[in-house]
C-alpha cells in the first residue's frame, strides 16, 4: 500500500504530464418503489424487509418497469441536452455477486435512454462543457456486511432493485478540480430536478473515477485505473490528486501502470489495489427476455419537457443578465433550488434585485447558519421579507433598524413588518422640526468639536451624525438628518 508521503514529485515533472479523467456517477432515484417491482425503496428498514419474490428472482416471477424511473431519466437527459432514445431495450448484465440474488442486473446496453449531452462547469479559465457518453437505467445490488460476525458475511437485500441512473462522461476532465466542479454541478442538477437527494455520504450519489496520465503532446491514452468507494466529492478530488501523482511517479521510475480497480483510503489519503481489470468477468450482456421494449413518444417527451423546473444554469444567466447581479451573487443564489425559489418569490414583489440578494446572502443566511436550519425551515416568508425591504426603500425605517430589530421580530411572528415597526415605535423620523431638535442637542453636547468642524475639520461630521442617531434611538432619517447637521454646522 503506497503512502502519500512517498509521492514527492517536483512541479517540473508534474507539468510534463496531463491527466485524462472520466467519471461514472450512479444516481439513486427518489422513487417510492424499486425499478422493476413494487417493493419499497425507503431507507433504513430492518434488513431484508423491503423484498419480494420479484426482488429475490424467484422462478416464475416477472419484472415490470417503474414509470417514474423513466420520467426521471428523461428529465435528466433533457436538462443535460441529451438525445432521448425512442426505442429502449433492457439487458441482462451477468456477473456473480452474493448480494444480487437473480445472478444478473437488469440494465441497458445497446440502447441507453440518453446519449450525448453535456455538463457545464466553471474553471479558472472560464466555463467549460464536459461531454457525456450516455445515461442509462439500471438497478442497484444489495449490501454485504462484513463486520458483524468474525467468520461470516451477512446480506441485506433491501437495496437490491433500487433504481439508478448512471451518467458516464467522456474522458475529458483534466484535473481533480474539474472533477470536483463536475460532481458539484451533477449534484446540484439532480437536486433541482428533485430526482435524487445527492447525498454521497448516504450512498445516494456514488462516483467511480477512471484515471490515466500521459506525457503532454502524446495522443495515445495511458493505461486506465478505476478508483471506487469514495463517499464525498472532496474525497473524489483527493483520490484523483493522489492517483495522478502515483501514476506519474511510477512512470518516472520506469514501472508499468497496472490496469486495475483501486479503492481510496480517506484516512491515509491514498489509493490501494483491489483487483486486476484483466481478471474481470465478461458481463455477457444479452436482451432481457422478460421485459418488452420501452417506446418513448413525442407526446410523452413534450409532457415531461413542459413539467421541467427552472435549472441552475438558466437561473444563473437570468440573474447575471436580466437582473444585473454579479456572478458571485448569482452563484450563491443558485447554489440550492430552495434558495433560488425563495429569491424568485421576493423579486416578484420588489424590483431592487441587488437589495433582495443582499438580504438573502446577509441576514437570511446568517440566521440559517446560526440556527442550523435549511431555507425550507426559515420562518420569514419571502413576501414578508419583500415588505421589509420596501419599508427601507421608501424610507419608513432605516436599514439598520430593519436588519437589527425588525428582522428578528419577523422571525418570531408572522406579521406585517410595518405594524411591528409601529408597535415598537421604530418608524423613521423624517419631520424636519423633530430632527432639528435632535441636531441642536447633538451640537450642544460637543461645542468644542463644533468649533473644530468650522475651522476645517469636516471629518467630524460622522461624530455629530452618530450622536443624532443615538438621541433619536435610530429613528432619524439619515439622509435628511445629514443635511440638517451640515446646515447647522455651517451657520456661525
Amino acid at each position: 500500500m503506497e503512502s502519500s508521503t512517498e509521492l514527492n514529485i517536483s512541479l517540473k515533472i508534474m507539468h510534463q504530464f496531463e491527466a485524462v479523467i472520466g467519471l461514472e456517477v450512479h444516481i439513486q432515484l427518489l422513487t417510492e418503489s424499486k425499478a422493476y417491482s413494487s417493493d419499497p425503496t425507503e431507507y433504513g428498514g430492518m434488513p431484508n424487509t423491503h423484498i419480494s419474490p420479484v426482488t429475490l428472482g424467484h422462478p416464475g416471477t416477472l419484472p415490470f418497469l417503474n414509470k417514474k424511473v423513466v420520467e426521471f431519466a428523461v428529465k435528466l437527459g433533457l436538462a443535460c441536452g441529451c438525445e432521448i432514445t425512442r426505442f429502449n431495450q433492457f439487458a441482462r448484465k451477468n456477473y456473480f455477486y452474493a448480494d444480487l440474488p437473480k445472478g444478473y442486473q437488469i440494465t441497458q446496453d445497446t440502447t441507453p435512454i440518453c446519449t450525448g449531452g453535456t455538463i457545464s462547469i466553471k474553471t479558472e479559465n472560464g466555463d467549460r462543457s464536459i461531454n457525456l457518453t450516455r445515461i442509462h437505467l439500471e438497478e442497484d445490488a444489495g449490501k454485504s456486511i462484513h463486520d458483524q460476525l468474525p467468520d461470516e458475511s451477512l446480506i441485506d437485500l433491501n437495496r437490491a432493485g433500487v433504481p439508478l441512473l448512471e451518467i458516464v462522461s467522456e474522458p475529458e476532465i483534466k484535473s481533480s478540480e474539474e472533477a470536483y466542479q463536475y460532481l458539484t454541478e451533477v449534484r446540484k442538477l439532480v437536486r433541482y430536478l428533485e430526482i435524487c437527494d445527492g447525498n454521497m455520504e448516504e450512498g445516494s450519489l456514488r462516483c467511480d473515477a477512471n484515471i490515466s496520465v500521459r506525457p503532454i503532446g502524446q495522443i495515445e491514452l495511458g493505461k486506465k485505473v478505476e478508483v471506487k468507494n469514495m463517499n464525498s466529492i472532496r474525497n473524489v478530488q483527493r483520490a484523483i490528486e493522489y492517483e495522478i501523482k502515483r501514476q506519474i511517479a511510477a512512470i518516472e521510475k520506469g514501472e508499468i501502470i497496472n490496469v486495475e480497480t483501486r479503492s481510496f483510503d480517506a484516512v491515509k489519503g491514498n489509493t490501494f489495489s483491489m483487483r486486476s481489470k484483466e481478471m474481470a468477468n465478461d458481463y455477457r450482456y444479452f436482451p432481457e427476455p422478460d421485459m418488452t421494449p420501452l417506446l418513448i413518444s413525442d407526446e410523452y417527451l413534450l409532457r415531461v419537457k413542459n413539467d421541467m423546473p427552472p435549472l441552475p444554469q438558466q437561473l444563473f444567466k437570468k440573474y447575471t443578465g436580466d437582473l444585473g447581479l454579479n456572478e458571485y451573487d448569482a452563484g450563491v443564489l443558485t447554489d440550492s433550488k430552495e434558495l433560488a425559489m425563495y429569491f424568485e418569490e421576493m423579486i416578484v414583489l420588489c424590483k431592487n434585485y441587488k437589495a433582495a440578494a443582499n438580504w438573502i446572502m446577509g441576514p437570511v443566511k446568517s440566521y440559517l447558519n446560526e440556527n442550523a436550519l435549511h431555507i425550507n425551515q426559515f420562518p420569514i416568508k419571502a413576501s414578508r421579507l419583500a415588505e421589509l425591504q420596501d419599508l427601507v426603500e421608501t424610507g419608513v425605517v432605516s436599514h439598520t433598524v430593519a436588519s437589527q430589530q425588525l428582522f428578528p421580530e419577523l422571525a418570531l411572528k408572522d406579521s406585517d413588518p410595518k405594524t411591528i415597526a409601529q408597535e415598537l415605535n421604530l418608524i423613521q423620523e423624517s419631520d424636519s422640526g423633530a430632527l432639528d431638535a435632535y441636531v441642536q442637542e447633538a451640537l450642544n453636547k460637543f461645542p468644542d468639536k463644533v468649533a473644530e468642524y468650522r475651522s476645517g475639520k469636516t471629518g467630524l461630521l460622522g461624530l455629530f451624525m452618530g450622536e443624532v442617531m443615538k438621541i433619536s434611538k435610530g429613528k432619524a432619517d439619515p439622509k435628511i438628518a445629514s443635511e440638517l447637521v451640515k446646515k447647522a454646522l455651517e451657520q456661525e
